[in-house]
């Protein structure tokens, strides 16, 4: 089958996208290729930050305003892991579906991801 495009990345809205991309990039140990005042680019990752205005967090698990999209992140030791995230700057939401599979986390805008032990 040929391909219509190319998987080129995925952006996440926020309101300071240096902010977010210096975190995500201490995440996942890459490095920013492109930056303005209104979008940041992890190369390796490719994963983009988009500066939105008047931007509003999910507020999940509350069904205020849906997460809508989530990434998924493996680390070598859940504990550990989620440990190293909260350090960099993420924060543990309380409720958590299935602690001992996965950790649900926040970024420093709000996003929800999940890590899991699964590298």
């Amino acid at each position: 089958m040929s391909a219509i495009a190319k998987y080129a990345g995925f952006s996440l809205d926020c309101d300071d996208p240096v902010a977010l991309a210096g975190f995500y990039s201490e995440l996942l140990g890459e490095e920013v290729t492109y930056s303005s005042d209104e979008f940041v680019f992890l190369g390796g990752a490719n994963l983009g930050f988009v500066k939105v205005e008047k931007y509003v967090a999910p507020t999940w698990p509350q069904p205020d305003v849906p997460k809508q999209a989530h990434l998924e992140l493996g680390v070598e030791d859940l504990d550990a892991g989620e440990a190293a995230v909260i350090a960099a700057g993420a924060t543990k939401p309380e409720f958590q579906p299935q602690p001992d599979r996965w950790r649900v986390l926040l970024d420093p805008a709000g996003h929800p991801f999940c890590i899991s032990a699964s590298i």
